[in-house]
């Protein structure tokens, strides 16, 4: 029998998510989901766009509502991703400039925004997922991993649960930190970005890792053949050693190290 345990209770995890969930890539999110379950993952989340780039609004009561309300409640944790994933910010500073340019293709939505302005896309694409699911989101993540000062301060207000970047996840209302590691993710954008990310994801699968992995999918990826094989062998090979998990799964994992650090020393 595999020993995913590393400690107590706190058991190896690989965490699997489905980015830009949309009307518009619903071709591609069916495709994603039936590769994942085919090499074994049966848990993972879904992060949706309400208004993908402005051209494809989920709308309430539509047939792709209807499958998000479907995925949902057979277990699939759903995130809100941004509200159209598009950046429309003038960035002042280099640093930001740089992020919006170098990181992403023109797709850092959360990064320039002020705290009002997130306030309100996060509150009104909020209210429409938790309204189509029926349930509340289980956290939230900016397109492109990217966020702000005033992201990050309208998201502790909101209290909206978890969240993540490419380097962490936390508590988006207490700060608490759940999970230091990278996310292992590719890009088709060009060739160059393609096969350095799929060298790196061919690296980090070898290599034995944080106590839990993330691995993130995107729409564009069931355009090259070679990002669906290695989609499939890092599955494959995370596998080996990680259960398959859900992000709520870190909350728990927390709250056993946060018992384990305040047990008396001969307990």
């Amino acid at each position: 029998m595999t020993n995913f345990s590393t400690a107590p209770h706190r058991p190896r995890r690989l965490i699997v998510s489905i980015h830009d969930v949309s009307p518009k890539h619903e071709a591609a999110t069916d495709r994603l989901h039936g590769q994942l379950e085919r090499h074994g993952v049966d848990r993972l989340a879904m992060l949706v766009v309400p208004d993908f780039w402005g051209e494809a609004p989920i709308v309430r009561g539509s047939p792709f509502a209807t499958r998000l309300r479907a995925w949902a409640d057979a277990g699939v944790e759903m995130f809100l991703h941004g509200w159209e994933h598009l950046d429309r910010t003038p960035h002042q500073g280099a640093v930001q400039r740089f992020k919006a340019k170098r990181m992403t293709a023109g797709e850092g939505e959360f990064l320039g925004l002020s705290e009002p302005e997130a306030t309100g896309r996060i509150a009104a694409g909020r209210a429409l997922i938790e309204d189509v699911i029926g349930r509340p989101v289980a956290g939230f993540v900016a397109p492109a991993w990217l966020y702000g000062p005033g992201a990050i301060a309208a998201l502790a207000a909101a209290d909206i649960g978890i969240v993540e970047d490419h380097w962490r996840v936390w508590d988006a209302g207490s700060g608490t930190p759940l999970l230091r590691s990278p996310v292992i993710t590719w890009a088709t954008r060009t060739w160059a970005r393609e096969r350095s990310s799929l060298a790196v994801a061919a690296l980090c699968r070898h290599l034995p890792g944080p106590r839990v992995m993330r691995v993130a999918v995107h729409p564009n990826d069931v355009t090259s053949a070679r990002v669906r094989r290695s989609i499939s062998a890092t599955i494959d090979r995370l596998r080996r050693h990680r259960l398959v998990s859900r992000y709520a799964d870190l909350i728990a994992d927390a709250q056993v190290a946060l018992r384990a650090d305040t047990l008396p020393l001969h307990s």
